[in-house]
């Protein structure tokens, strides 16, 4: 009775602000003095390495298998965790330095408050800069991957049937990247200056027919002149990131004309076996449980990488022409690690706080079942648990507000959207 008291207690301590982690773990011994005769060291509750590498059956008095599915649940929550600080620390620094850059003053908690803040701040940058003004944003989307391997180590150590033929991982269709070096079907990764068979999303060294973020020195929508281009530039563009027919060198990502050779990175298909390939889209695991999967999903998409993209920006018939060089070099400078969590994680968030429920239920629900050690893991991993369950549920709220931020971005004269919700 004494045992069932204090477990209920230490989950009780999840609905509560207050934390619990190892450094607090001498406080809480005399109550679960008489459970063991030790209580053991914990490992470092928010790094999944060190979770992963702990013995919890010697540590905790387990069995094999017990061990194996309560080592991993917690292992993935710490992921969740750790993924959710990881944008939200991308936000807080690239909306925070936006809001800075135009005005605001102050600091700020989290990435949410931050982008509200960089909402309100460009609003009222155009709101000086005219009613009649148009934005252009040319980007070059940040390229996040994810490890097809991760997932199969973790599926292969959470699922003992992840093993043989259905340990296979799956990329999603059109998704897979490496290094071709024959016909890519899809898109080009390209290194600057090096050429491309189709639309160049970058820079271009030769006249270009399309849409132009800088000095377009030609045509714009078939009138001869220099200056900024809202619509189809014919000539150089200069200043800025092209997304046009490039015949000449190009830095930047490629779209590919059919097939042809791809002197980068690609993405789609290739007609001889990739290099170091990499999953751009969704990671498919092999048959394991749903627990499994979940888990596995947290640790791939928490140890994706990414790229920044390039921004350029133009700003035509703006009255204040200081005030409209601010805001062009502000969105040029801090939208590209907005742009990681608005473009580039914004699925694998999503797919992240879908998941982490499943992932911490199955965490306490297996915690709670370990008989004699189930209060020793609660002292050591009560916070853990109560850290994915908060950044799950503000892991969305964050690619809603990275996303207001990037239609604000784009949004014309007084027709800029609104950092209420």
């Amino acid at each position: 009775m004494k045992k069932n008291l204090i477990t209920t207690a230490l989950f009780a301590l999840l609905a509560t602000p207050i934390i619990v982690n190892c450094g607090e773990v001498n406080k809480l011994k005399g109550a679960a003095k008489g459970l063991s005769d030790q209580m053991p060291d914990c490992p470092s509750g928010t790094d999944p390495d060190a979770i992963l590498a702990y013995d919890f059956q010697a540590g905790f008095g387990l069995q094999a298998a017990q061990a194996t599915k309560i080592r991993g649940a917690i292992a993935a929550s710490a992921e969740i965790t750790g993924f959710y600080g990881a944008i939200d620390g991308d936000l807080k620094t690239g909306c925070g330095n936006l809001a800075h850059d135009l005005g605001v003053t102050g600091d700020f908690s989290n990435g949410e408050e931050a982008c509200k803040a960089a909402i309100t701040a460009m609003n009222a940058a155009k709101a000086k800069l005219g009613a009649s003004i148009k934005v252009t944003l040319v980007a070059q989307p940040p390229r996040c991957e994810a490890s097809m391997d991760v997932m199969a180590d973790c599926a292969a150590k959470c699922d003992v049937q992840a093993t043989g033929g259905s340990a296979k991982v799956e990329c999603e269709p059109g998704k897979l990247s490496g290094s071709c070096g024959a016909q890519c079907s899809g898109s080009c990764q390209v290194e600057a200056g090096a050429k491309c068979e189709g639309t160049c999303k970058g820079t271009c060294d030769v006249a270009i027919k399309g849409k132009c973020a800088g000095t377009c020195n030609g045509k714009c929508d078939g009138k001869a002149g220099n200056g900024s281009c809202a619509g189809v530039c014919e000539g150089k563009c200069e200043g800025g990131s092209v997304e046009a027919a490039c015949s000449g060198k190009c830095g930047g990502t490629c779209e590919m004309k059919a097939s042809a050779k791809c002197e980068g990175t690609c993405t789609g298909s290739c007609s001889a076996e990739m290099k170091a390939p990499k999953c751009t889209g969704e990671v498919t695991p092999p048959k394991v449980s749903a627990e499994c999967n979940a888990q596995c999903d947290a640790r791939v998409s928490a140890r994706a990488k990414c790229e920044p993209g390039k921004v350029s920006v133009a700003i035509i018939g703006a009255t204040d022409v200081n005030g409209a060089k601010q805001l062009q070099a502000a969105l040029e400078k801090n939208l590209p690690a907005i742009f990681n969590v608005a473009i580039g994680m914004k699925d694998r968030a999503l797919h992240v706080a879908g998941s982490g429920k499943l992932v911490v239920d199955g965490a306490k629900a297996s915690i709670e079942s370990a008989g004699a050690a189930s209060a020793k893991l609660g002292l050591c991993f009560g916070s853990t648990l109560k850290g994915a369950v908060s950044a799950v549920a503000n892991i969305k709220a964050d690619i809603d507000v990275s996303v207001n931020v990037s239609a604000s971005a784009s949004a014309s004269g007084s027709a800029s959207g609104s950092a209420g919700k």
